[in-house]
């Protein structure tokens, strides 16, 4: 009996191991024939920390943080993670409208997302998922963001690289938000600058249409963080636009997979929450991150 234990034991250790070589059996992120941008003496390693196949049956918080981070949300759409499931091979976070209001931080708030970051960040590399936006009001999106919370100097300030950042309903008539459901909308933003700081404030934008409704297909999102000064934006595996940031993105950031309200995308009238729960829901099929290395 003890040795067909010994041997159920192994034979359990092998698969698991077969199972992770599998999940990570990526060798590098998800480009179109010719428009792998890297250099042909170097490769990518893929950084597990911050990669995520969802191929479990919850969310893995050795690797993402599901409460905020002390963020909440926007209001009126508060973060909870009761929102977010892993199921199907995928991260899903559902969006709803609260049974009754609730008011934290002397503001209310009437529907509920979901807010997933990874608790280590880096810098230069690749960043990729492949997701499918919800059909609601609400936002789908894939960033990164700086950490300054107990940093000192200029490096306290903000840098924020926003992927995609798209909603499934438009409830705003402005001309700059006519394609903002069936289009990869990328931004570069550098802000709150310390008092003594030479760098500059502002934007950089980028976006590309998508050939449909973000929340018709999955698509895959991704960026190539090559420098300080250079951003590359892919979509479906194809570059889209080679952008400057306004200031040095040279401070490590982490990833983000948040799902949101904005107050220039206004909650619609009849509340726009009028579908069934796949509707609401934003579906993360993988995340992926690569460091770009010299090949030995």
């Amino acid at each position: 009996m003890k040795s067909v234990n010994k041997v159920l034991k192994n034979v359990l250790i092998l698969t698991l191991m077969l199972l992770v070589n599998v999940i990570y059996s990526q060798d590098a992120p998800y480009f179109e024939s010719g428009e792998d941008p890297k250099p042909s003496k170097a490769k990518w390693k893929l950084v597990k920390q911050m990669s995520d196949e969802f191929n479990g049956k919850s969310v893995n918080e050795n690797k993402w943080q599901i409460s905020g981070q002390g963020w909440i949300g926007r209001a009126p759409g508060l973060f909870q993670a009761e929102n977010i499931n892993v199921s199907n091979g995928n991260l899903q976070v559902t969006t709803k409208k609260l049974a009754n209001p609730i008011v934290k931080q002397g503001k209310e708030f009437t529907h509920g997302g979901g807010y997933v970051g990874s608790k280590v960040g880096m810098s230069y590399g690749y960043y990729e998922c492949r997701m499918k936006a919800n059909k609601t009001f609400m936002s789908s999106t894939f960033w990164l963001i700086n950490e300054s919370k107990g940093v000192k100097g200029c490096d306290k300030r903000t840098t924020e690289l926003d992927i995609q950042e798209c909603v499934g309903e438009i409830v705003n008539d402005a001309e700059w938000m006519k394609d903002f459901d069936q289009a990869m909308n990328s931004n570069t933003h550098s802000r709150n600058i310390p008092e003594g700081c030479n760098y500059e404030k502002g934007t950089s934008k980028s976006g590309a249409l998508a050939g449909g409704k973000v929340y018709d297909d999955f698509h895959v999102y991704g960026v190539w963080w090559k420098s300080k000064n250079e951003i590359l934006f892919f979509l479906d595996g194809k570059l889209i636009k080679n952008v400057t940031p306004p200031a040095d993105f040279d401070i490590k950031m982490h990833l983000r997979m948040v799902v949101e309200t904005y107050n220039w995308n206004p909650v619609p009238s009849d509340g726009g929450m009028n579908m069934s729960a796949d509707d609401r829901t934003t579906y993360y099929d993988w995340v992926r991150s690569w460091k770009l290395l010299d090949k030995l």
